[in-house]
């Protein structure tokens, strides 16, 4: 009885073994076979092809062998039609002789393949990052003609302006000595009937009263063309390509300055607030003109998004939390300058958060962005200024952007870094 005992373990173990080794097969052959299939526009080699079969057909064998120990009925014919099947792949497999070396070096073409994946995985990066490079070099391109457009037109316009601003002064001058004389003559001597006739027909009276409002209203307009030329003179900074020490907050102002415009009240869309919360801060050493279209791009995007939630919310609703863009500067203990621009806004769902700054990524609809502006920004503040440049926004309540950058930019030589982040109120 005891050796009848063992005799049954090892034919349990027996038909383990088959049942665990037709099942490697089994794998081994689905691999090969999926390999096959997934490169078939490649081409398929007959070779492979006939291993995988020989993987599948032993696999058959073996399992066909243990079930022939179960005492399966039938279980010895299909064993020997299995056999017979495999003896013929493998006769096949043999006159695949001259293709044994390509066997022999499986491994090596393994790897081969694995290097050429990498490869072309580095390549498409690398295109990636042309593609990225060449679009940035365009619109840094634009940018510089734009700058340069800009600061011709405020020098074409600054010259004849303050041709007539500095005149007013003297026309005014001259009109009020003008109308002092008038006066006195009006006082001395009764002027005739024709010039009574005359003096009515034009309305002296109000000619006098009205020519000093039309020469003040005239030069504050001129002033204001004056600050326009000047702000839009400071924003292109041709002059200040190279590191520079300056007021940012002179920077902001010219910004906003441009922009005023788009702040103003419109029929489609009320006015939209800023408030400015400026620290007592020393000058900045950076590059002006870069700084300055960073700070262009995030306030252009916090009006775009002030302009869009006006149109989701009622008449009471902008009436009660009216579009607003704070702008805060501080000095922080690493002595590095922030500036902090926030919205009111519709926010940044949290999904799309992270590919805020990623190039040619925009929110915006389709032909009113280009998905590089942000991108810029953060290579303008992380590349050039070595700075840090983050958003943090919450669905529904607004967004905020905070710029950091050193103090000086001296102990940072010309070395590069990549900081962004953009994270989620909770």
């Amino acid at each position: 009885m005891h050796h009848v005992f063992e005799a049954d373990q090892l034919t349990w173990l027996i038909v383990g073994e088959n049942f665990v080794i037709s099942c490697c097969y089994w794998i081994i052959g689905s691999v090969i076979a999926y390999g096959v299939w997934r490169n078939r526009v490649a081409g398929v080699d007959s070779l492979v092809v006939t291993v995988a079969i020989i993987f599948f057909s032993c696999a058959f064998g073996h399992g066909l062998h243990g079930l022939k120990m179960l005492g399966l009925i039938h279980s010895l014919l299909w064993q020997t039609v299995a056999d017979f099947l495999t003896v013929v792949i493998a006769l096949r497999f043999l006159s695949f002789y001259k293709s044994f070396d390509l066997l022999a070096c499986f491994s090596q073409i393994f790897a081969s393949k694995m290097e050429l994946e990498n490869k072309n995985q580095l390549l498409e990066k690398a295109m990636t990052e042309l593609k990225q490079t060449h679009t940035q070099l365009v619109q840094q391109e634009k940018m510089s003609s734009l700058g340069q457009l800009v600061a011709g037109v405020a020098h074409e316009i600054n010259n004849p302006v303050n041709f007539i601003y500095g005149n007013l002064a003297h026309v005014q001058e001259y009109a009020e000595s003008l109308l002092s004389i008038v006066k006195a003559y009006q006082a001395k001597f009764p002027p005739p009937s024709q010039i009574q006739r005359l003096t009515e027909e034009v309305d002296l009276e109000f000619l006098q009263e009205d020519l000093p409002k039309i020469l003040a209203s005239m030069k504050v307009g001129s002033d204001r063309i004056r600050q326009i030329v000047l702000s839009l003179r400071n924003f292109s900074r041709l002059d200040e390509a190279e590191l520079k020490t300056v007021n940012i907050h002179e920077g902001i102002d010219n910004t906003l300055m441009i922009l005023q415009h788009r702040l103003k009240a419109k029929p489609e869309c009320p006015e939209i607030t800023v408030v400015k919360d400026y620290s007592n801060l020393p000058d900045v050493e950076c590059y002006p003109g870069s700084l300055n279209q960073v700070v262009m791009n995030i306030l252009t995007n916090a009006i775009d998004a002030l302009e869009e939630s006006t149109t989701q919310k009622s008449y009471q609703e902008i009436k009660d939390h009216p579009a607003q863009i704070t702008i805060r500067t501080s000095l922080t203990a690493e002595q590095w300058v922030e500036i902090t621009i926030q919205d009111n806004g519709i926010g940044i769902p949290e999904h799309l958060q992270q590919q805020i700054f990623e190039p040619f990524f925009t929110t915006k609809p389709i032909g009113k962005g280009t998905g590089i502006g942000m991108s810029i920004s953060h290579q303008i503040i992380a590349e050039r200024h070595h700075g840090k440049l983050a958003c943090f926004s919450t669905l529904g309540k607004g967004t905020e952007f905070v710029i950091q950058i050193p103090l000086t930019q001296g102990k940072y030589g010309t070395a590069k870094q990549s900081n962004y982040v953009c994270l989620t109120h909770k």
